[in-house]
Order: C-alpha cells, then structure tokens, then sequence
C-alpha cells in the first residue's frame, strides 16, 4: 500500500527547501533521518515526530503560518491521491467523500465529514481534542493546511476559482490578513469547529478529469525543466521553479509568490531588480516553458493550453507563443509531430 505519509513529509520537506531551509538539518532537529525518509518506502514516523518537524519548519522558516502557505503551494497530486480520488468520482460530491476516507492516510489528528445544509454545505474537520493539547505544532499546521486544500483542489478540479462563503477555526486569526487572502472568505473563531462553508451548487458539479492529466503532465516533467542547483539561490530561480511546480491552474498573482516566500513584494521587486529581472519576464518563462511542454505532448488542444496558462483570448497566447518561437502554436504542434 501506498505510504502517503512519507510522501507529505517529503513533500512539506520541498517546500521547506524552497524557503531557504536546510532540510537536513530540518530532519535532523526533528529525528528523522533524511536517507532513510527518501529511501524507506514503509517508514513511517509516530506523532512526536511529526509533531517536532512541524515545529522546527515554523521555527526556521520564522513562518507561524507555515502550514497555511505549505497548503498554498501544494496539489495533492503530488502525494498520488488526486489521481485515485477522480477515478472513483463522477462530482464534487463524490470527490469530497473519497477525499475525506483517504484523509487519516496523511494525518491521524483529522477525519473529515461532509455535512449538507439547505443552501450550503460544509466540511468539517474532526479532531481527538486529547491529540490536539498533546500535538499543538501538527494540530495547528495541519488544520491550516487542509482548510486551505480543501479550497484550492475544488479549483483544479473544476477549473474555476472557488468561493468559500467561510471557514471556521478554533483558534483566533484576528489582525491576520493571510487567512481570508488564501482562503478567500471570512474567517471566524469557534469554539472548537474547524470547518468550510460552500454553496451547495459546487456539490452536483461534474470533475473536470483533463485537467488532472494536464497537472500529471506538468508534475511527470518537472524533473526536466527544473531549474538551478542547490548553489543556485536566486530568487529569480526560485521563483521561477515555484511557479513551475504550481501553476496547474493559471499562474500565481506577485503578492502571493511574495507571501508564500515571506517578504513583502516591494522587497520582492527590488531583489528581483537586483538580479537584472522582473516577476512579469519571470511569469513569461514559465509560461513559455509549460506551454511548449503541453503543446508537444500532442494531448491538448491549443485552446485547453491557452486557458490553463491564463489566457482569456486564443489571439493573445497565439501572439505570445509565436514571439517566443518565432512561429504559431499550430505549426508547432505540426513539425513536433
């Protein structure tokens, strides 16, 4: 059986990487050995464990909200169960309750129930209140994180952008505008509830399965338009690889890419100038390289690559592709065949 826990620790691992942090030592200080972890197919670590990764993430990323930003960052088809949940699901409905039998293969804090209302469902979050005293750094990291995956996989899945109409935690985000910028909503304190509130239209929605093959696509090429090394630190390399790696749905606006890397995008816009680069030739590159990626794969049609990439207009990305070729999205394809 497949080991989603090693797979989320490897990936909350990448994405500490990807802020800078030394993921060796991050295992280190946590207990977990870095070898192993990616060599180990069976391991799998107890709760103190995680619960000091967690912590230690936090701490050297100095990002309280890690487990909000990890969530931004991150698709689930990256852990296999994308794939496995739009096998078995016709609608959102279907994917919601597939989701939430796979949740406790990630975490043993949470279970997730779908509960329907008149015009509006939610999810809820359960939790052992026992498991969350004794875990803080795991209960909180994870409760942020699954909120906000929540929200953005029904987007991948329909493509469209979702609107949740709230969440609920247990735990105060007052003076916290990362919250209801990530998940697009109010956030308000309850007593103990974690939950996310959406119309009942999104339930009776057919999935969009092309769009997972396009996602499957682009995460099976990664390892060959990946840029920079470990040396390379640039943010323009880092940026441009985090684009890259997340950009399933359209590209990521300039204050998210600053949020999600915790600085301010003024300060993002001067290192970037510093490095003889903006984030909209940034932005370009990356769409360059998926829409060349796509386009030669055979399996899309240009306006599906078009639409992906952010494109309102087939015109638009028909002049754009051909300035950064020098020929038309059709006679690539064509003379790639």
């Amino acid at each position: 059986m497949e080991n989603f826990q090693r797979r989320f620790l490897l990936a909350l691992l990448g994405y500490a990487v990807q802020r800078e942090v030394d993921g060796k030592r991050l295992c280190e200080l946590s207990g977990i050995d870095l070898r192993e972890l990616q060599q180990n197919q069976a391991i799998r670590y107890d709760a103190p464990v995680i619960n000091s990764l967690w912590k230690n993430a936090m701490h050297l990323t100095n990002d309280p909200l890690f487990g909000l930003h990890f969530g931004e960052s991150m698709q689930l088809a990256a852990l296999g169960i994308i794939g496995q949940i739009v096998q078995t699901s016709n609608t959102v409905e279907d994917a919601i309750n597939n989701a939430g039998a796979m949740t406790p293969l990630i975490t043993d804090i949470f279970q997730m129930k779908l509960e329907r209302g008149k015009s509006y469902f939610s999810l809820h979050f359960l939790y052992d209140p026992q498991k969350a005293a004794a875990f803080p750094f795991s209960f909180r990291g994870m409760a942020d994180y699954l909120t906000v995956i929540v929200v953005h996989e029904l987007d991948g899945l329909l493509l469209q952008r979702i609107a949740p109409v709230s969440v609920h935690l247990p735990y105060s985000t007052a003076g916290i505008p990362e919250y209801e910028r990530i998940l697009r909503c109010p956030v308000r304190k309850s007593k103990s509830e974690i939950s996310v509130e959406l119309h009942n239209r999104y339930l009776t929605e057919p999935i969009l399965t092309a769009n997972y093959a396009m996602q499957q696509h682009l995460l099976q090429q990664i390892s060959v338009t990946i840029r920079g090394t470990d040396s390379d630190s640039s943010l323009h390399t880092r940026i441009y690889n985090y684009l890259l790696t997340n950009s399933y749905l359209q590209l990521v606006s300039q204050d998210s890419v600053a949020a999600n890397f915790n600085i301010s995008t003024r300060s993002l816009q001067r290192k970037l100038k510093e490095e003889g680069i903006t984030y909209l030739e940034i932005v370009e590159e990356v769409r360059k390289t998926l829409a060349i990626s796509y386009l030669s794969d055979h399996q899309y049609q240009i306006k599906e690559v078009a639409h992906i990439l952010g494109y309102n207009e087939l015109s638009a990305f028909t002049r754009a592709f051909k300035r950064w070729t020098g020929i038309n999205p059709a006679e690539y394809g064509k003379r790639k065949k």
